[in-house]
């Protein structure tokens, strides 16, 4: 008797070490606001536009004050699913329907990452990485469940962008009826309801609220009397997302997989038409820009009991998220293409430095591009526009009329003391200048051309052959 209770407590050592070796893998939900303005939120003291869900998940866990992102769409959803900056993917713009390119078929995915570590792996809302033949589309690229579109600016009840129809399930098309948030949070739901048991789940959350059209369901406008125009219906837009969220963190308590999953929330860039649609609060310009306004934005991270409550003011970077997930699920970060983002869950639970020395800011092209080192922060050839206006158009008409770029030339600023970028200290500080721009050289100096350049250029070269 004595040998048989050693032997059974011995056996109960052995299994708590075990379960303590070999620790459960997070599920992870990743959530994309599209075009949301940075004070727009509840979390970051906006007072105007109700937000209860997504406050409550950040107060929760910790608030990013300084998470940086693209200045436009696409080429943040390439940094977010590589790990690697626009000047490494060549996705420094949107990639628009039907374009001849998308996300290079060489970038290992995240989502082909994680799959790899044993996740299941689904995406529900807007892709916008290329769509133009199969190899550039969602399950193609590592998801194992795919709802939503392609595209984006699509029309959030008929689901078409122009004429077209942009609706999707595992890549085939869908007619489903609805309101596209409604929708999206259905099938977000349904994928943590039926997730695999023998699997922790990805899901990847990419909204198009609140990105134009603007539309919602009119019980949206209810609570807003007090707003006008546009503005009354952006609220309504940010509140329908909000009670999405508040449905998928419902399905997770229901199946009792809350405790075990870390969500994490941010917009893909900085709010457009600042002041009349959208508010960043102090930070300058908005959707479009390298100013704070355009790439500076509302963010959080909430796992209860491995996240601790608070904000963090450490400049993060959307390609930062590739290698912490990836790291975190217990998969390999050995590939061929080399890593810009770095690990950050240290920064997230022990509340260390940023593991960065410099963030490299990227704008619509390589030659225009910030940096930012400590509080200093360098741009180069940033630009001013209206990004609302010039969303539907080509580059080319872009660059005239009311939505012409406003070029400056080297500019300084001291985020510390400046957050709205209004006092250039360029020429007061030439020394800075001369350190950061070194930096900034440094990190463009292997820079490829743009997605929409390298395919201009291969469909170029045919056309050449015949005129001899």
């Amino acid at each position: 008797m004595k040998h048989f209770t050693s032997f059974l407590v011995s056996l109960c050592l052995f299994a708590g070490h075990a379960i303590t070796a070999e620790p459960e893998k997070p599920n992870i939900v990743f959530i994309l606001a599209d075009d949301l303005g940075r004070t727009d939120v509840g979390f970051m003291g906006c007072k105007e536009i109700r937000t209860p869900q997504l406050d409550k998940l950040a107060a929760a866990g910790a608030v990013l004050d300084a998470h940086y992102v693209q200045p436009v769409c696409s080429p943040t959803r390439a940094a977010l699913m590589t790990g690697r900056y626009a000047t490494h993917t060549g996705v420094y713009t949107i990639v628009r329907p039907h374009a001849p390119w998308g996300l290079p078929l060489e970038e290992r995915t995240l989502a082909q990452a994680l799959r790899a570590a044993g996740y299941e792996t689904a995406i529900t809302g807007k892709w916008h990485l290329g769509e133009f033949e199969e190899a550039y589309r969602p399950t193609r690229r590592g998801f194992d469940h795919q709802y939503g579109f392609w595209f984006g600016m699509i029309d959030y009840f008929k689901h078409t962008r122009d004429t077209t129809l942009d609706w999707h399930r595992n890549d085939q098309p869908c007619n489903d009826e609805g309101y596209s948030t409604h929708l999206i949070a259905k099938e977000a739901c349904r994928r943590v309801r039926e997730k695999q048991p023998d699997k922790p789940l990805f899901l990847y959350l990419p909204f198009n609220a609140v990105h134009g059209p603007f539309q919602v369901p009119d019980s949206y406008l209810a609570p807003y009397d007090k707003l006008t125009g546009t503005r009354r219906t952006y609220a309504g837009m940010v509140l329908a997302m909000d009670e999405a969220v508040g449905q998928v963190v419902a399905a997770l308590e229901e199946k009792k997989l809350k405790e075990n999953t870390l969500i994490v929330f941010s917009s893909d860039n900085g709010g457009p038409s600042p002041g009349r649609i959208t508010t960043n609060g102090p930070l300058r310009a908005g959707k479009g820009t390298i100013y704070e306004g355009g790439i500076r934005v509302c963010a959080f991270a909430s796992w209860p009991g491995r996240i601790p409550a608070g904000t963090i003011k450490e400049p993060i970077h959307a390609v930062d998220w590739y290698p912490t997930l990836v790291k975190l699920a217990g998969g390999k970060l050995e590939q061929k293409l080399p890593l810009d983002g770095l690990d950050i869950w240290p920064v997230l639970t022990q509340g260390t430095k940023s593991p960065h020395d410099a963030l490299l800011l990227c704008g619509g092209r390589p030659e225009q591009a910030a940096i930012r080192m400590g509080d200093w922060k360098l741009l180069s050839n940033a630009s001013e526009v209206d990004a609302e206006k010039s969303e539907g158009k080509t580059a080319g008409k872009r660059a005239r009329g009311k939505a012409a770029r406003v070029t400056h030339g080297v500019e300084l600023y001291n985020l510390a003391d400046d957050i709205g970028e209004k006092k250039n200290l360029a020429d007061a500080q030439p020394e800075k200048v001369k350190e950061l721009r070194a930096k900034l050289d440094a990190l463009l100096k292997n820079a490829v051309p743009s997605g929409v350049v390298q395919a201009a250029t291969a469909t170029a070269k045919p056309k050449r052959r015949q005129q001899k």
